[in-house]
Order: C-alpha cells, then sequence, then structure tokens
C-alpha cells in the first residue's frame, strides 16, 4: 500500500507537471516568437529552446535520469529546472502586458518586433534571477527561545533543519558549507526534518555524502520525508543504508533518547499506516519529566501533537512555495507554512528549509537553519 501510493503521488505529480507544460508553452512561446524583430529561423531557434528546456525539466521527473552519465544529469536537471522558474515568470510577465494591452495602456507595438521590449525583458528578468539565485545561497540563520514547560531539561541547543534536497544540485561542496554552519553553533543535538534526499540516491552515492555528514559534531536524528519515499521506491532499503553510513539516528514510527530529551520521529504521511502521535506515545511510554520533541516533515493535522502533550515540533516540507507567488499558495494551504506558532503548550516549527527542490532559487522566501535553545 506504502509502495502503491508512493507510485500514484509521482505519476500525478508528472501528469500535472506535462499538463501545466502544454497550456504554458503555446501561449509564452507566441510571445516569444512576436516579441524580437529577427529572421523566422531565429524564431524557430528561440522556441525550439525552450520547448528543449521544457522537455528536460520533464526527463527531469522520471527514472531515466539516473541511467544517463552522472555529469550529463546534473545539465538536465539544473538547466531543465531553472528553465521551469523562468517560463513561469516570462508568463506572469507576458500575462500582465496583455492584460494592460486590453485595456489601453500598453500599445501593441511594444510586444511586437521590439528590440528595446526585448532588452527591458532580459535587464528584468537577469535582476530577478540573480537576486533569487545570491539570496537563496544565503543561509538565514533563525534564533529560536523555547520554554521548558517545567521539565527537567535547561540549557539544551539544537540545531533544526529540514529539507535539505541533496542530489544533482545540491553536492557535497554546498553539503560540506552547511556542515560548517551546523557545527559553528556547538548543538547539542542536531534535527532533520525530512527530505535529506532529493529524489535519487545516485548523485549522494557518487559524492559520498555520507562522509560529509559525519563531520556533524552532534548526535543527528531525522524522520522521513515524502523524497525519501520516492529514492526508496527505486531503490528499496537504501535510504535507510544510506542513514545509516551517515551516523544519523532514523526514526520512523519511534522514539529516541538523549539526556531528558525525548525525540519522536513521525513516518512520513506518504506511509498511510503510520502510526499516530497518541498511538506512538503508547507505544513508547514516555517519563512526564522529559522534553518531548516531534520530528514530522509535513505540517498537516497539528492539533494531534498539542493533544498528545508534544513540547516541540519542528516540521518542514512546504519550502513556503521556494519563489513568489507560490508562497500565497502555500501560506493558504496551511495552517502554518512557515515559521513558529504555539498552539496550547506546543511550540511549533515549520522551516522553509535549508536546501531546495529543484531550481537553486528564493525569491519572496529564505533557505534557513533553526539554533533552538531550552531554556
Amino acid at each position: 500500500m506504502m509502495v502503491s501510493k508512493v507510485k500514484v503521488d509521482t505519476l500525478m505529480r508528472f501528469i500535472f507537471l506535462v499538463i501545466l507544460f502544454l497550456c504554458l508553452l503555446p501561449y509564452v512561446g507566441w510571445h516569444l516568437w512576436m516579441l524580437p524583430p529577427v529572421a523566422r529561423w531565429v524564431r524557430w531557434m528561440v522556441v525550439g529552446l525552450m520547448a528543449l528546456c521544457v522537455g528536460m525539466c520533464i526527463f527531469s521527473l522520471t527514472r531515466y535520469l539516473d541511467r544517463i552519465p552522472i555529469g550529463l544529469a546534473r545539465v538536465v536537471y539544473n538547466v531543465g529546472n531553472k528553465s521551469l522558474i523562468v517560463i513561469a515568470y516570462l508568463l506572469m510577465l507576458f500575462l500582465v502586458v496583455d492584460l494592460l494591452r486590453l485595456v489601453h495602456v500598453v500599445p501593441t507595438a511594444w510586444v511586437r518586433d521590439n528590440w528595446w521590449a526585448c532588452g527591458v525583458l532580459l535587464v528584468a528578468l537577469g535582476v530577478v534571477f540573480v537576486y533569487g539565485g545570491i539570496h537563496y545561497h544565503h543561509k538565514e540563520r533563525v534564533a529560536l527561545t523555547l520554554d521548558p514547560h517545567g521539565k527537567e531539561v535547561g540549557g539544551v541547543r539544537m540545531v533544526a533543519l529540514s529539507d535539505l534536497h541533496l542530489g544533482y544540485h545540491n553536492g557535497r561542496k554546498e553539503l560540506a558549507r552547511w556542515v560548517d554552519l551546523v557545527n559553528a553553533e556547538h548543538p547539542d543535538a542536531v534535527l532533520l526534518a525530512g527530505d535529506l534526499v532529493d529524489r535519487s540516491l545516485r548523485p549522494l552515492l557518487a559524492e559520498d555524502m555520507a562522509a560529509e555528514l559525519r563531520r556533524i559534531e552532534a548526535p543527528v536524528y531525522a524522520c522521513m520525508g515524502n523524497h525519501e519515499y520516492y529514492a526508496n521506491y527505486y531503490s528499496p532499503g537504501e535510504v535507510e543504508q544510506f542513514y545509516r553510513d551517515a551516523g544519523i539516528v532514523l526514526l520512523r514510527d519511534s522514539v529516541a533518547t538523549l539526556g531528558h530529551l525525548s525525540i519522536m520521529g513521525r513516518d512520513d504521511r506518504t506511509n498511510l499506516c503510520r502510526l499516530t502521535v497518541g498511538q506512538l506515545k503508547e507505544k513508547y511510554p514516555i517519563a512526564p519529566t522529559s522534553y518531548l520533541v516531534l520530528l514530522d516533515h509535513q505540517p498537516y493535522r497539528l492539533e494531534e501533537a498539542e493533544g498528545a502533550g508534544v513540547d516541540f515540533q519542528l516540521s518542514g516540507h512546504t519550502h513556503r512555495g521556494q519563489v513568489w507567488p507560490l508562497s500565497w499558495i502555500t501560506d493558504a494551504l496551511y495552517e502554518c507554512s512557515w515559521g513558529s506558532l504555539r498552539k496550547g503548550g506546543t511550540d511549533y516549527y515549520v522551516s522553509s528549509g535549508m536546501g531546495i527542490w529543484g531550481a537553486k532559487y528564493r525569491i519572496g522566501t529564505q533557505s534557513e537553519y533553526v539554533v533552538v535553545e531550552i531554556k
């Protein structure tokens, strides 16, 4: 049943993206055809290049990406996924311009055979995506201080991360920089709230990223994310082995104890048979004096943690949409799509993620790591 749901979810996402691309291509392609004052063969080249990039993006979502040379796979993944964001912003820009044309604010001459319009478009896109790239690589340090709620815990420092998405785009060199940031905080523990793996283990194994993760100078505890399930679907059992090789304690509906901390990791909701938070507490009795931390990748049904007496829940998954205006959608979909929340006696933090899926741009959102202190 678990594998079946992974397969269905992946297929549905793939079909949705294909339909979306097919709907966008004619509209964006028509504008790109009409805009530059060039020969017909050059117009065909521009539209054909866009179609090629879209094809690369679709190909990067399939298992066949792992069957081509790894260097070529990285190029296909990065070019294809960056193109997706560029096309999305072109779509929004062309829609705004066409609406202004309808109310006679913008003349038609601006969008047909116009070098000035081409220049403005290129400069605008360049500014947005240079900013988005720089903003992604800057990792925001978020400080979070929690009340111990009368438990026998205090002076504890943890670094909380989610959604590293290590893979064809986030490689070992980038991971090494992140590990240095974590070690600089001298934490007592490190918490990973899922999606350590992007969707394939191949690039992680090729660069021996497990060795890099072993450099973390504190115990590391993690829960499963939906992308670990995608990777497990293609390589059953290898995800768990990778976590073991990396020295990370993977909690799948289980609990670990560190002093007066009890760290509970839920399996991802991709697993339809995972236990509820209440069932986990029944299965693993936790001392009343122990501070209970819950790792749950997807921030749904937050009231479960509150009802079970969890002190602190860490989640991720949303990325807060990664780029504007998708952040508006995630804000509407989730009770808390990013940041801190308190419900009853439970503190929550939903991280927008250290890494990212797809194109490495942050526009209107941030990449972050959270330094949690209980004192």
